[in-house]
């Protein structure tokens, strides 16, 4: 998944006005334009999209965090360079206040099993020797679920819009 993607899914799940994002990224001390959001929304194959860049995804993330659970006091985190599924995983999951139980019921509603040992791997350190790599079909199953827990009269297919 683009990060484009993960982008335009969250927007449609918590449907999210372009004005609003605009605040999002202020609450992780970024400043963006509604033009360069419009841009990043746009298909892939319009003349008018913009890649999103792995630190505006991350600021976009930090500054969801805020936006669903208040600001914490003192410096905001930076948005971290790197990012990879797991860290995006684990950034909705702290935004959204989940625990275990609750993502496998997402998971769940995705039609997509999950145990409680395979779950775990994904929050682990990559060190660690259990540590497993969020792929694409895991996220895109767990935007899913979210969506359809938040929207559940709207189709599925229309995330993309």
């Amino acid at each position: 998944m683009t990060n484009n993607d993960i982008f335009r899914r969250i927007r449609y799940t918590f449907d999210l006005k372009d004005n609003t994002i605009v605040d999002i990224f202020a609450l992780a001390e970024v400043s963006v334009a509604q033009e360069q959001v419009t841009a990043w929304l746009k298909k892939d194959e319009d003349d008018a999209f913009v890649t999103m860049k792995n630190k505006e995804l991350a600021a976009f993330l930090n500054g969801f965090i805020s936006f669903k659970r208040g600001k914490r006091e003192g410096p905001q985190p930076a948005p971290e360079a790197q990012l990879n599924n797991n860290m995006v995983f684990q950034k909705l999951r702290i935004a959204l206040n989940l625990k275990a139980e609750d993502i496998l019921a997402v998971f769940e509603l995705a039609g997509f099993n999950l145990s409680n040992h395979e779950l775990s791997a994904f929050f682990r350190k990559p060190s660690h020797k259990n540590y497993r790599e969020c792929k694409d079909q895991v996220l895109r199953n767990f935007l899913l679920g979210i969506q359809l827990q938040l929207r559940p009269n709207q189709d599925a297919s229309n995330s993309e819009s």
